[in-house]
């Protein structure tokens, strides 16, 4: 049955919500182990289906994904690949499917339709992949609105920070194979996670829940438990997103647009302090 949303807050029906994001969020299944015992037993494993989006009755892209808060991951795909400008430019939103199978029906404006129509493309999207069928350079190199210069978070909050993520990770604790996007306010807790078996959609879907919420984020960070690639410095960046940190490294690119682009960019390894590769302390880190 055919789930219609509210575009901008359905804190009135959470319950709405709940019976969509929660549909098949884990499975069991059996095996057995290849030694010389060959003992059985079951595990949890995380679930996948696909996620075909219509924008204005135009088929635009099919996404592999995790079939749980599915409306913030629409919201955040949406606004994080520039397809729309704004949250309240998505006027309807109708989810339908079940298992494997999902469909998402958006009405945005004419404007950002004629803009999307404009740089038309098809994604076959992996689950892994963040630049699947992009058609020229122009758009996996974009032209990006530069951030604001804005403070980087007290350190304190990110002491510790990546017990608090496995704590927050619910999902990759019961299957595993699980990427994570987590919001950080202003007092150092942990308020908002958003997991997926992609790293780009668990960001998409962290950055539709921020703004499905009207979440004051510039207040706090994101973190990112997956690699800092090119793709998603542009989710961020399109999302306005003052800090991100990231678990793994950055790559070279992503610190360069960056730089470019007036992100706080941070990884925090495993092991040593944390990293502050862009940009420059705008006061006193201690």
């Amino acid at each position: 049955m055919p789930y219609r949303s509210n575009p901008v807050d359905d804190n009135a029906s959470p319950m709405r919500h709940a019976a969509v994001a929660t549909a098949g969020m884990a499975n069991r299944q059996g095996f057995v182990e290849l030694d010389a015992d060959g003992s059985a037993g079951d595990a949890v494993l995380a679930e996948e289906c696909a996620l075909a989006l219509s924008y204005n009755g135009i088929a635009q892209a099919v996404m592999m994904i995790s079939p749980h808060d599915l409306e913030d991951f629409v919201f955040g795909f949406s606004l994080s690949n520039g397809l729309i400008g704004a949250v309240d430019e998505i006027f309807d939103l109708v989810l339908s499917g079940e298992g494997g199978h999902w469909q998402a029906a958006l009405q945005i404006s004419s404007r950002a339709f004629h803009a999307l129509t404009l740089q038309r493309r098809h994604l076959a999207g992996s689950s892994g992949c963040g630049l699947c069928g992009v058609e020229s350079m122009a758009l996996a190199l974009p032209q990006l609105t530069p951030l604001s210069r804005s403070v980087l978070p007290p350190l304190g909050h990110l002491d510790d920070l990546r017990g608090h993520i496995d704590q927050a990770q619910q999902l990759a604790r019961a299957s595993g194979a699980m990427h994570a996007a987590l919001y950080v306010d202003e007092q150092g807790a942990i308020t908002l996670c958003r997991e997926d078996i992609g790293r780009h959609n668990a960001l998409d879907k962290l950055i539709g829940a921020l703004y499905r919420q009207q979440i004051d984020y510039k207040r706090g960070f994101v973190a990112v438990t997956s690699r800092c690639s090119l793709e998603l410095i542009h989710k961020a960046i399109r999302a306005q997103l003052p800090t991100l940190v990231s678990l793994s490294a950055p790559t070279a690119l992503s610190v360069d647009w960056a730089v470019r682009h007036g992100l706080n960019l941070i990884h925090l390894p495993h092991s040593g302090a944390p990293r502050l590769y862009t940009p420059q302390p705008t006061r006193d880190l201690a």
